[in-house]
């Protein structure tokens, strides 16, 4: 039976809005709202991007610990947003791996990173690796790799399938994707203020006990995800064996502060029903 809870969205103060959980086995729990429609990503595009870079990692083009970016800094990193480099201007703001600056600028010292390891530009390479052999038919990269992508709530649910079981990565690669990348770092979440610790992964955002935070209070420590300044996104509870997609066409502010965690925590208590 699909998900009833997908049906709060309604309620969203939004012109436009679509969502889908998928369950770890790649079924569908349910979907609601224009799930084929195109929307834009934000920072949703960062988990996309980081995949990508995480098969040029598997296929031997580039390695984690190799220098990119500033001075000192390695593609690890930029992954975890532990460069240094400030949120959106080539400046360098700390020494890296002892704060975790979340930067745009980074994810895009990452794109140009692969490009000329690969000598594929980024965009043609996440095509290539990801978009492609994941039948994302409507999913484009049209600018930075850290805030210029395009997609369908259609196209992250076959996404956030292949996260929960992978295909493209070795599940040791995802494994660490969704483990905390130096542990400890303190650091702003964007429209959440300071978090102590603020934790991410390999290009994803690490739950664990934030607060406040984009997700349910009932979402499992081991949630990782990221949103978009669109007003999108997407979270994975390994605990629920289940991903949720929300696309919207509003900037995100106070009206989703205050929608997506109650949002998340009717789709997690229909899915334990």
């Amino acid at each position: 039976m699909f998900l009833q809870s997908l049906a709060m969205i309604e309620n969203w103060p939004v012109p436009t809005a679509a969502a889908a959980v998928v369950r770890a086995d790649g079924t569908l729990a349910g979907s609601h709202g224009p799930t084929g429609q195109r929307f834009p990503l934000a920072s949703v595009t960062k988990p996309l991007a980081a995949y990508a870079v995480l098969v040029a990692y598997e296929e031997g083009a580039i390695d984690l610990d190799e220098p990119a970016g500033p001075e000192g800094a390695t593609v690890r990193h930029l992954l975890a947003h532990t460069s240094g480099l400030a949120f959106d201007e080539p400046r360098i703001m700390a020494a890296p791996g002892t704060r975790r600056i979340y930067s745009n600028t980074g994810f895009e010292a990452l794109g140009d990173h692969v490009a000329k390891a690969t000598d594929i530009p980024f965009a043609e390479y996440l095509h290539q690796a990801v978009l492609e052999p994941l039948g994302m038919t409507s999913t484009s990269l049209e600018g930075s790799p850290a805030k210029d992508g395009v997609s369908t709530v259609d196209d992250l649910v076959r996404f956030a399938a292949e996260v929960q079981a992978p295909r493209l990565l070795d599940a040791r690669t995802v494994l660490d994707a969704m483990t905390v990348t130096y542990p400890g770092l303190t650091g702003i979440l964007p429209g959440y203020g300071h978090q102590r610790p603020n934790d991410w992964g390999l290009g994803f955002e690490i739950r664990d006990s934030k607060s406040p935070h984009w997700t349910g209070d009932s979402s499992s420590p081991r949630t990782f995800g990221h949103f978009g300044q669109s007003g999108t996104f997407l979270w994975i509870d390994p605990d629920a064996r289940a991903a949720c997609v929300a696309l919207t066409d509003r900037a995100f502010g106070p009206w989703a502060v205050e929608a997506w965690p109650p949002f998340t925590d009717a789709v997690l208590a229909e899915l334990r029903a």
